[in-house]
């Protein structure tokens, strides 16, 4: 029986040609030809006009706080229900990491408790668009211009997601992504930040480069080892040049995915908002009260079946880290919520199957 992961990287393109280019030129470390084209074109994609190529999105996120200003005695405001990198990335800083609920529609930061979160120390917002969905950007950005925060994005689950026709990414002060291997568009490991600041852009690649200057050798303050091989530059350009078929094919699968669960009793889908084109990282379901079983019996079934599934997230403050009070909306999704599998090789027979499952058939 063939076994279905809930990721596999699509590595169909040019990854291979590039790779070895780069191995043949001996070009395999943080230099190379790859790794400029790579942030050029890439934040081009996005909308933006810079690009900083990073090792990982956690440090990604990061780096784009510390170029901020951000640190100790600051707090910033992060949605309950996310990956815990994107607190761990606050915390890193110094600063704290402050929680919101989220929306028990679209999954995502419930932006009309953000408000009663700011404080005189708040200094950014980072909206995470979960599973690749965007945020109701438009009253995070007003909330943010009337308060002088900072917006980060969490891009890790949306590359290519758009919120009213501009893609994520281009929307805040910088946009940070994720290229691991279960992602839209992977590296492997790696990640980018984009923005249109370029004085934020010299920051950025002052910081994350030792803080180093010219001459070698020279850094007048702390900074950090987050750069980027020529060698995941390489996949990351070849995953580029197919960006728009693999996001062509997410959407496709997640049609079929709807069609096939339409109408099944408790099954409820993150839905599609007027405002979003989302780009469906993962193909994510709530196992609701009226389904036949339970969330984990249902997952024990696929897993008999030679099908890989994924819980929800465990929200933040359910974490020893960030033990705190409950927020009911993420504890309820997180509870409910099965991820299925979703890389762009499957073909529609997977599908199916791994539907029929879960109808019991």
């Amino acid at each position: 029986m063939k076994f279905l992961p809930v990721a596999e990287p699509d590595l169909r393109g040019n990854e291979r040609k590039y790779v070895m280019d780069c191995i043949d030129s001996t070009w395999i470390s943080s230099l190379g030809k790859y790794i400029t084209e790579f942030e050029e074109k890439f934040s081009s994609y996005c909308g933006a006009g810079y690009g900083v190529s990073v090792f990982n999105g956690t440090v990604a996120l990061h780096l784009a706080l510390a170029a901020l200003g951000i640190g100790k005695g600051h707090e910033v405001i992060v949605p309950d229900f996310t990956f815990i990198a994107t607190a761990n990335a606050v915390t890193y800083t110094g600063a704290r990491p402050v929680f919101v609920d989220a929306d028990k529609n679209t999954w995502n930061i419930d932006v009309a408790k953000i408000m009663e979160k700011i404080t005189p120390k708040t200094k950014a917002i980072i909206p995470v668009h979960l599973y690749g969905h965007p945020c109701d950007m438009g009253p995070i950005l007003e909330i943010a211009r009337e308060n002088r925060l900072f917006v980060v994005e969490d891009c890790a689950e949306a590359h290519g997601a758009e919120y009213k026709g501009k893609k994520v990414g281009s929307l805040g002060d910088v946009g940070c992504f994720s290229f691991y291997g279960n992602k839209i568009l992977t590296t492997g490991e790696g990640g980018m930040c984009v923005t249109n600041d370029e004085k934020l852009v010299k920051r950025m690649r002052f910081l994350k480069d030792h803080g180093m200057t010219r001459p070698y050798y020279y850094h007048p303050e702390v900074g950090f080892n987050f750069r980027m091989t020529n060698l995941q530059a390489a996949i990351g350009l070849a995953q580029l040049e197919r960006i728009d078929d693999i996001i062509a094919t997410k959407i496709k699968h997640a049609k079929l995915y709807r069609k096939l669960l339409d109408r099944t009793p408790g099954i409820t889908f993150q839905p599609e908002e007027p405002y979003a084109k989302s780009v469906f990282w993962l193909h994510s379901i709530l196992v609701e009260g009226d389904f036949r079983c339970s969330r984990d019996e249902l997952m024990k079934e696929l897993k008999e079946a030679g099908i890989d599934s994924r819980p929800f997230f465990i929200p933040m403050h359910e974490l020893p880290p960030y033990k705190g009070n409950g927020f009911p909306i993420a504890s309820g999704l997180s509870r409910k919520g099965v991820n299925l599998p979703s890389s762009t090789l499957l073909v529609e027979e997977d599908i199916k199957r791994v539907c029929d499952v879960i109808k019991g058939k």
